[in-house]
C-alpha cells in the first residue's frame, strides 16, 4: 500500500498534465493500408489545428502523403515527414531528440486506434524520458486490438533504447 499511493498520485498528475496542457504538434505514426486512413484522418485533424506542426513518422510514400494534404488545403510547409523508422518503437526513437530540440513538450499522438495501446506504451517510454507528454488521438478502425504481447515486447524494448540507445531495428532491417 505504501509503495502503490506514490504510484498512483504520480499517475493521476501525469493524467491530469495531459488533459491540461495543449499540444504543440502532432504526430502521427505511419503504416495506415493503402486506403491511407491515418493520413486522411491526420489531414481533416489539421484543418481543425491549423497551428500545429505535423510530424509523419514512416508510412506511405512522400508524394502520396503530400497529395492528401494537399488535397485537404493544408500547407504543406506544416509537414514533417520522415522516413528512418522501421517499426513502431523506431517511430518514436528517431525523432523524439528533434521534437525535444525544438522545444515541443506535448504532441497528439495519432495512429490507428487497434494499435494505441501499444503506442501509448512506448510513448510513454520514449517520449516521456524526454520530458515529452501526449494525448492520444486514434483513428477508427475495424480491427481487433493488437496482443498485449506486442505492447509487453515493444515496452521492453523501448526500455533497452532508454539505457542503451539501441532499439533492435537493426535486426528488423535485416529480416526485410
Amino acid at each position: 500500500m505504501v509503495i502503490a499511493l506514490p504510484l498512483l498520485m504520480w499517475l493521476g498528475y501525469k493524467e491530469v498534465k495531459s488533459q491540461v496542457v495543449q499540444p504543440q504538434a502532432v504526430l502521427v505514426l505511419g503504416g495506415s493500408t493503402a486506403r491511407l486512413e491515418r493520413e486522411k484522418f491526420t489531414a481533416d485533424f489539421a484543418r481543425k489545428n491549423p497551428n500545429l506542426p505535423i510530424w509523419i513518422t514512416g508510412g506511405s510514400p512522400k508524394k502520396t502523403t503530400e497529395r492528401v494534404f494537399a488535397k485537404a488545403g493544408v500547407d504543406p510547409r506544416r509537414l514533417h515527414l520522415d522516413y528512418e523508422a522501421v517499426d513502431t518503437v523506431t517511430n518514436f526513437t528517431t525523432l523524439v531528440d528533434d521534437l525535444e530540440k525544438r522545444g515541443i513538450k506535448s504532441v497528439y499522438l495519432i495512429t490507428s486506434d487497434y494499435h494505441m495501446r501499444r503506442a501509448c506504451v512506448i510513448g510513454e517510454i520514449v517520449l516521456g524520458s524526454r520530458g515529452i507528454i501526449f494525448k492520444p488521438v486514434s483513428v477508427p478502425s475495424e480491427r481487433s486490438p493488437e496482443p498485449i504481447e506486442k505492447s509487453v515486447r515493444d515496452g521492453a524494448r523501448a526500455l533497452v533504447w532508454m539505457t542503451t540507445g539501441y532499439t533492435g531495428a537493426d535486426e528488423a532491417k535485416n529480416k526485410r
